[in-house]
């Protein structure tokens, strides 16, 4: 197996931008999975080149240990429907207390594939971005849920299977700040200008937290956490 390496669900957001330069930092080499499960849009896909381009330009330290990047379809999301993250559906609360965006069993899926990726290129650590504290109410975003499913995986694979999750007891204020910690106002550039975290896949509509709709849910978030994030800057500034 390879040493000191570690594959990163990445899909060209906020939260997966930040635990790739989280895993930059601390593995000798770090390669990528991306998955296009049908959602309604391709513009978090479409960001991912981007980023590796900007992450290699912005930190030349970090570009010889971004390895190969790995995109798999995973359309049987799409096909067992239901979600408005696959379908044309309204972005509410459903019936059953959970958000319409919820697709169930999305994380318990990337991270077999991942796990089996992984298996045959030697990698025992994945990265992802389920976070506990802004998690939508998603329940295959908790950590009891990953850790269960790094359980399963470690059994069926007979193997040890680690699912690091930097942020998942973090909010998306901390998240910004994490990225600051890890790559400075460059790597907070990059994810204003480059990730995509709207729901809608708005590539159009340009904020001071970078591009989005700004009313989907996922705009909200991250619009509220960046707002806080920055008056926290301002009074660290203050006080320093």
């Amino acid at each position: 197996m390879m040493a000191d390496s570690a594959l990163v669900l990445f899909s060209g957001g906020q939260d997966s931008t930040t635990c790739l330069a989280w895993a930059l930092t601390r593995f000798a080499r770090v390669e990528t999975v991306g998955f296009d499960y049908g959602q309604r849009h391709h513009a978090e896909l479409e960001a991912r080149q981007r980023i590796f381009g900007a992450l290699r330009r912005s930190f030349p330290e970090w570009a010889p240990r971004l390895g190969e990047d790995h995109l798999f379809t995973l359309d049987v999301l799409k096909q067992i429907g239901g979600s408005a993250l696959t379908d044309s559906t309204a972005i509410e609360m459903g019936a059953n207390g959970l958000p319409t965006s919820f697709v169930p069993g999305r994380n318990v899926l990337f991270l077999t594939t991942a796990a089996a990726l992984g298996y045959r290129r030697g990698i025992c650590d994945l990265v992802g971005g389920m976070c506990e504290t802004d998690f939508s109410g998603y329940p295959d975003c908790r950590e009891k849920t990953v850790n269960a499913v790094a359980v399963a995986l470690t059994m069926a694979l007979d193997r040890p299977v680690t699912v690091h999750t930097p942020l998942m007891r973090i909010d998306k204020a901390e998240t910004w700040r994490l990225a600051e910690e890890l790559g400075g106002e460059a790597l907070i550039d990059i994810i204003r200008q480059e990730t995509v975290t709207c729901y809608e896949g708005d590539r159009i509509h340009e904020h001071a937290w970078g591009f989005g709709c700004g009313v989907c849910p996922a705009c909200d978030l991250r619009a509220k956490g960046y707002a806080k994030y920055c008056t926290d800057l301002d009074q660290r500034a203050q006080e320093g």
